[in-house]
């Protein structure tokens, strides 16, 4: 378990706190670029802050501070120019770097707007995604993860907020154990209630893989967690490769049934909103063209009851991740053998505090483009099969959701 203290220290991500000047040396997600076409402003929570992500008439995009620097007008309701995004109050003009451009109402000799910036941060657009950095100069390269680059693939990404903070997501992926319960009992549990045939054992017990195995290592860029499930030699891919936790906070998975992988990332919106994103990748069909735009759709939390939708196994992890409360109190819980996973991602979560704390760069920011030409993340090429259903309630990836 961990004091009150320390698990303040780890969930809080607001400006000056430990944990949010760890994650402020990293790119977040703050939009899709579907969400940028559809419409040219969208308010962002990140990281406790309340901003306003925009895309002028030029193509160029900005993350501005939400309350214009005049008379704090809310500029989600900006309206863009050929350069930059123009206050609707008083028609004050900033660009992508905070520079006021012009106040109409000023005299034309006056050099006010010299002495005005708002507060902008560095965006970039990779893999159908915009990335934010709110971190300290000099910026570091944003990661070219080999899902986000690669040529061959499809995409679409599921969106849903979840109320909860963002280390409850990430320490279930360093929990191998839950999938035979949440996932596989559960879901036969789920499916059985819906009248599908389901395995069960002569006492009525639904019938899954055990987990044999668990085993965790720490690499270059992250956790691999690995397991062995009843049936499995030592020679699995499950085993010998593992499932990698990218730090902080992304899980790559790959070999699942019709996909090359996905990426689930959690992006910190403040201490106790996380917005996840399941980044989900096909092969491409041989000399299509290159998929221009990664649809995104939204993921529902809750069935028309408002109960969590069970029959869905993302929204499993969700209400796992929720239910502990908007941050779980790990001054209560109790840690067996089979959390070691989660002691030692909290291990190098505190390593990588320090680090930056000390003044360093923490694992996972670069700055050499030559290292971040494509970052190849290996991952387990046979995919465990805990169930059928892994798959319900999402869209075929690579068309656009009804």
């Amino acid at each position: 378990m961990l004091s009150t203290a320390e698990n303040e220290r780890f969930t809080r991500v607001g400006p000056g706190t430990p944990g949010g000047e760890l994650l402020r040396r990293y790119w977040h997600v703050a939009a899709t670029s579907q969400e940028m076409n559809e419409s040219p402003t969208k308010a962002v929570r990140l990281l406790g802050e309340n901003l306003v992500l925009y895309k002028d008439r030029s193509g160029t995009l900005g993350l501005i501070q939400e309350s214009c620097p005049h008379r704090r007008v809310n500029l989600l309701y900006g309206i863009p120019e050929q350069t930059g995004l123009r206050c609707p109050y008083h028609g004050w003009l900033f660009d992508e770097t905070g520079r006021c451009l012009e106040m109409p109402a000023e005299a034309p000799d006056s050099t006010f707007k010299d002495r005005v910036t708002a507060l902008t941060y560095p965006v970039q657009e990779l893999g159908g995604l915009i990335w934010a950095y709110l971190g300290p100069a000099p910026v570091p390269l944003l990661p070219r993860w080999d899902f986000l680059v690669r040529d061959d693939l499809v995409r679409n990404v599921g969106l849903t907020v979840v109320p909860c903070n963002w280390l409850q997501c990430m320490e279930n992926s360093m929990d191998p154990v839950h999938t035979e319960w949440l996932h596989a009992y559960l879901m036969s549990y789920v499916m059985d209630r819906k009248g599908e045939t389901v395995p069960k054992d002569d006492q009525g017990r639904y019938i899954v893989q055990r987990h044999t195995r668990i085993g965790f290592d720490l690499f270059d860029h992250g956790i691999y967690k690995r397991r062995l499930l009843e049936g499995q030699a030592e020679d699995h891919d499950d085993w010998q490769t593992g499932h990698p936790v990218i730090f902080p906070n992304i899980l790559k998975t790959t070999g699942s049934p019709g996909l090359e992988g996905t990426l689930q990332i959690r992006v910190p919106m403040d201490d106790t909103h996380t917005w996840h994103l399941m980044y989900r990748c096909a092969a491409a069909e041989p000399g299509a063209p290159r998929q221009e735009e990664v649809p995104s759709y939204d993921l529902p939390l809750l069935d028309e009851q408002g109960l969590y939708r069970l029959d869905v196994l993302l929204v499993q992890d969700f209400m796992a991740w929720a239910t502990q409360g908007g941050i779980a109190d790990r001054s209560v819980e109790k840690l067996g053998e089979s959390d070691r996973g989660i002691i030692l991602y909290r291990r190098l979560l505190k390593e990588q505090m320090d680090i930056v704390a000390d003044g360093g760069d923490p694992m996972n920011v670069f700055r050499d483009p030559a290292q971040n030409a494509i970052i190849e993340i290996s991952a387990e090429r046979k995919q465990y099969q805990l169930l059928p259903w892994s798959s319900a309630g999402l869209p075929a990836v690579g068309a656009r959701p009804a």
